[in-house]
């Protein structure tokens, strides 16, 4: 997603409203419904080196609410156990592009992470059954595929409802959710859909705990197309859809959605701070603060605010657990109008120099020393920093 958009352009957004859960043949079947074509899906998911399977296509009706079933039938030359290295060799050697390969992976390898938790293993050991099945594969790619297809660069979702009970696998019957999809919702508001059912698979975890930037009410967008995708079951008191609605989310220029997240210190030591506030910034924080605090018991503190990108929330969040004392975290989504500006070098007294040219509203620009530039000129020409400062604000330029 650019972070520097045109005056009056509007970002294509989704929304994912699960009122009997999530998963992959549902979310694929609710972009088709929506329409992804058929033929380019099918056409994509042929350029990887898979057998022994056919892409089924039909509509269905749930509670007089009709929409499209995706079903991948498999053979039995297509029924393999597979591990993680071969599912990467699959995907690294489809026609898909890079952004998808690399996204597909990453949801594959978190299933691998939690499942090796589940079964006592690393995740390079996991043997993969239902989740590692071509169908699984399919749903994973396809769905990643069918976003950038859609050119759908955010999408959101409602909280999880899950149900209870117990499934056959191959691993033997184990507790409804699945163990490995409970792992996976770390962190996704979910509630208990009152159902003796599986409403959320493992896979269906992945996908929209791999792709969706939040979790809650929908965004503010103007509607373009709504589809729904079928589940194989019926349930007694719902239809079984997944429903999908893309529409444009109106952008301002210089605007753009961040994360920030919270956590209160009040026992912390000053020299670990220094360190958190380095991790942080490595890791692509756009900014740090460190604040004084009254907390409660009368304590002095120290509130620790984190700015990042959507996307990097999760890697943020656990560097402020592993490197500070907190036990917990607040985070919220909220947008910022940031000013466009470039670099640009020009010359000064002390040689060619690199400056920040920042656009106001109202399309004149001005000058911004960098800190780091003119701090290296002062103590290298033994000039007050505050006058090299003086010099570039006043710079007009030749």
């Amino acid at each position: 997603m650019s972070h520097c958009q045109n005056a009056g352009a509007k970002m294509k957004t989704a929304y994912l409203d699960c009122f009997s859960g999530i998963s992959g043949d549902m979310f694929l079947g609710a972009m088709l419904d929506a329409g992804l074509p058929f033929e380019e899906l099918r056409d994509a998911l042929h350029t990887l080196p898979l057998e022994g399977y056919r892409l089924e296509l039909e509509r269905e009706e749930r509670n007089h609410l009709y929409g499209t079933r995706f079903t991948v039938r498999v053979n039995e030359s297509g029924r393999a156990v597979r591990d993680m290295a071969s599912i990467r060799g699959i995907i690294h050697k489809s026609g898909l592009s890079d952004e998808v390969k690399d996204k597909s992976i990453e949801i594959f390898e978190s299933l691998a992470r939690e499942e090796g938790n589940v079964h006592n293993c690393s995740p390079e050991e996991v043997h993969f059954h239902e989740v590692g099945a071509i169908d699984s594969i399919i749903d994973i790619t396809g769905t990643v595929f069918g976003l950038e297809y859609s050119g759908i660069s955010s999408l959101y979702s409602s909280s999880l409802p899950l149900g209870s009970g117990f499934v056959e696998t191959d691993h033997g019957r184990i507790p409804l959710p699945a163990p490995a999809t409970i792992a996976l919702l770390k962190g996704v508001p979910v509630y208990d859909a009152g159902l003796k059912s599986e409403m959320v698979t493992p896979t269906g975890a992945a996908l929209v705990k791999g792709l969706a930037l939040s979790f809650g009410p929908m965004p503010p967008m103007t509607i373009e197309k709504t589809g729904y995708g079928v589940g194989s079951r019926e349930l007694p008191d719902r239809p079984n859809l997944l429903r999908i609605i893309i529409g444009r989310e109106e952008v301002a220029p210089g605007v753009e959605t961040v994360v920030v997240l919270e956590a209160n210190l009040d026992n912390t030591s000053p020299e670990w701070l220094g360190f958190l506030m380095e991790r942080l910034f490595d890791e692509g924080a756009l900014d740090v603060l460190f604040c004084p605090v009254q907390m409660k018991k009368n304590r002095p503190g120290i509130l620790v605010q984190v700015m990042g990108r959507p996307q990097e929330k999760d890697a943020l969040m656990d560097i402020v657990f592993r490197e500070s004392t907190t036990l917990g975290i607040r985070f919220r989504y909220t947008q910022r109008k940031i000013l466009d500006r470039s670099q640009m070098k020009i010359k000064s007294p002390w040689g060619g120099m690199s400056v920040k040219r920042v656009i106001r509203p109202d399309g004149s620009a001005f000058i911004m020393p960098e800190y780091d530039v003119c701090r290296k000129i002062a103590l290298k020409s033994e000039v007050p920093l505050k006058e090299i400062y003086n010099w570039v604000m006043s710079f007009a330029g030749e």
